[in-house]
């Protein structure tokens, strides 16, 4: 199998996976909004679980995807490393988590107090076993996808989403609400962590003969590579996390609720982009390695044209058709989530073109320059979080995350020119004529959105949006409809 062809196996492989993922959680979300759960139960159980995201950084460091990263090029290499590199991080985990679990444990409550939400305390205790099995299910992920068999590292993907989905929901209609449904998270990522850890072990570990020697300074260079990837890690989560913890703070649960949903739905259309970002990085670190860096830059501009020939439009067609979308399908409870949902319709560009991008850099050496970029712009998301939440409210939140999020986008776009030397001047032509499309597809979905008066009805808007795109991105020589048809087959 040559590199294309495994790019497009792992590619479906994992956008399978992701579908399955994201199917689960958009069905969790469904259920537990419109049926099982008001907006005050919704929202103290996703605060809960961006407080958890960002203790979770102590507790895991960046040392998965630095392990992955030394993975990808020692199999080739010098296959006897592995198994010491997996001995390494494993340890070196287990003693995070546990020191990190047991001051949890002990100050849960005092931590829930102090962030103005003590009615939080019970599930920051349950946090202590989330962070275990949550961190045991994302190392195996990562560390697959060093070796580059995404297949299996899809398959612990798609059982944490189905697990979550099947015990979230019977766990709150057994009667336990919110904190069953915590509950429910905990053991979906506790199956996928055991399914990832065994297939990691009996299917990679025992199968590596270890060298009789460790390479001298070869964790050194591992913990030292995972220091840039944890102020990487740290500046997305906290960039992701602390948005939702401040609207907590400083507002309500119920605004919460709204904000939470609105990047719930953000996530679920972004699937593909980091399906394909998740398969094509491993390869960057094989190309350049080799000195292959030309055929490293057609892939990744090829992969970003993509990108922005279905986000673009996506972004758009969501903000659009966000008002009758969340009343309809969600529910009028969740109307307050509108406008964040439009706001956020513009990260969701920002976001694709970063989960393209951002593990590619890691795994060509830049994660050092990546984390500086992201480490400032995570600081002045928190400062416009700080100022925007408390002057217009949740919509603050959304705004802050997009005009934030646009810098860093902007600068990992560079630190790959100089990388890979793009050219700029065709991305820039092509990117005109996706805009053109999206305008023009746009306008069309205005048209019949204001007669859209059932789900019947909004489908089809949707609908005319869809079929609009993809005859003019056919017109165009955007889309090859023969390519799509090898690739789908």
């Amino acid at each position: 199998m040559n590199r294309e062809d495994h790019i497009v196996h792992g590619f479906k492989a994992t956008l399978v996976a992701r579908g399955i993922y994201m199917l689960s959680s958009a069905l969790l979300m469904f259920v537990l909004a419109r049926y099982l759960l008001d907006p005050d139960g919704y929202g103290a159980l996703y605060w809960a679980i961006g407080v958890l995201a960002i203790v979770q950084l102590f507790a895991d460091l960046g040392l998965s995807r630095s392990v992955a990263r030394y993975i990808s090029e020692y199999r080739e290499t010098d296959p006897g490393q592995v198994p010491h590199l997996l001995e390494t991080t494993i340890t070196v985990k287990v003693i995070l988590l546990a020191v990190v679990g047991y001051v949890l444990l002990v100050y849960h409550e005092w931590l829930a107090t102090a962030l103005g939400e003590p009615g939080a305390a019970p599930f920051l205790a349950a946090g202590v076993v989330y962070l275990v099995v949550f961190s045991a299910s994302t190392f195996s992920q990562v560390a697959l996808q060093g070796f580059n068999h995404l297949g299996y590292s899809a398959i612990v993907q798609a059982i944490s989403g189905a697990g979550r989905l099947l015990f979230a929901v019977g766990f709150v209609l057994a009667g336990f609400g919110a904190l069953g449904a915590f509950f429910g998270y905990v053991v979906g990522y506790a199956i996928a962590g055991a399914v990832g850890i065994g297939i990691l072990y009996y299917g990679f570990y025992a199968r590596h003969d270890a060298a009789d020697e460790y390479e001298a300074g070869l964790s050194k260079r591992l913990l030292e590579y995972s220091l840039p990837l944890t102020a990487t890690r740290s500046a997305n989560v906290i960039d992701k996390q602390i948005d939702i913890v401040l609207v907590g703070i400083f507002l309500n649960p119920a605004a919460v609720a709204f904000y939470t949903l609105g990047k719930q739905i953000t996530d679920f259309v972004l699937a593909p982009a980091e399906s394909l970002g998740f398969t094509i990085s491993p390869n960057f670190g094989e190309q350049k390695a080799a000195d292959q860096l030309e055929e490293a830059r057609r892939i990744y501009e090829t992969s970003l044209t993509n990108v922005l020939l279905l986000y673009i439009p996506a972004a758009v067609g969501l903000a659009i058709v966000a008002e009758p979308f969340l009343t309809m399908v969600i529910g009028q409870n969740y109307a307050g989530a509108v406008p964040v949902l439009q706001v956020l319709a513009g990260f969701v560009v920002l976001q694709a073109i970063t989960n393209l991008t951002s593990d590619s850099l890691d795994y060509l050496g830049r994660a050092r320059a990546r984390a500086v970029a992201k480490g400032g712009t995570a600081v002045a998301n928190f400062g416009l979080n700080i100022v925007l939440i408390p002057a217009i409210g949740v919509v603050g939140a959304a705004i802050a995350t997009v005009a934030t999020h646009s810098v860093y986008v902007a600068v990992n776009l560079y630190i790959v020119h100089t990388e890979l030397g793009l050219n700029v001047r065709r991305l820039a032509r092509t990117t005109g004529m996706i805009c053109g499309i999206t305008g023009v597809m746009g306008v069309a979905v205005l048209l019949v959105t204001p007669l859209v008066s059932n789900l019947f009805m909004l489908f089809g808007a949707i609908a005319v949006g869809a079929i609009t795109w993809g005859a003019l991105a056919v017109l165009s020589g955007l889309v090859d409809p023969g390519q799509v048809r090898s690739v789908i087959g």
